[in-house]
């Protein structure tokens, strides 16, 4: 029997890609899971855009490179249509003395009508783009959902703690 590693670097790499979606949105629902549980600081909801922010170090690598217009469109993509279902399904609330996330029923189904998006447009525009390409463009879309939500809500925790 193989190596568990040796497994992992026989599969090509769309398939790979596919292997590492599924497995980032399954981590990012035990995440939300987790972190509804505990109240909400200011770290908390700014500290993993900014940290996610590291990410850009991938595009000193030439091959992760992509015209810039086309990570203008992906944020905007992100921070505009696909951060809007996140926007309507999760808010915060005041529970006595702290600030607590409030999901709605459908914010895992959210979640995961938006990695079955990721999936399908990963594969189409796989097509016509290199894979490494790709995986930055959905990086920087990605992270322009991040970043309006986690402002949002970021706004809506001064908003709650100032009065």
């Amino acid at each position: 029997m193989l190596p568990f590693r040796d497994l992992f670097l026989r599969l090509p790499l769309r398939e790979l890609s596919l292997l590492a979606s599924l497995v980032g949105a399954s981590a990012v629902m035990v995440w939300r899971v987790q972190e509804g549980r505990t109240a909400v600081t200011t770290k908390k909801i700014l500290i993993p855009p900014i940290g996610m922010a590291t990410g850009f170090c991938m595009f000193l690598v030439p091959d992760f490179r992509f015209p810039l217009l086309w990570a203008l469109y992906a944020f905007l993509l992100g921070a505009i249509v696909l951060a809007y279902p996140l926007l309507r399904t999760s808010r915060l609330v005041r529970d006595g003395d702290v600030i607590m996330m409030q999901r709605s029923n459908a914010f895992f189904l959210v979640v995961i009508v938006l990695a079955a998006i990721r999936i399908l447009a990963h594969s189409y525009l796989d097509k016509f783009v290199d894979v490494k390409q790709t995986a930055a463009l959905f990086f920087v879309l990605a992270f322009g959902m991040i970043v309006h939500w986690r402002l949002r809500m970021y706004f809506e925790y001064r908003r709650l703690t100032s009065g």
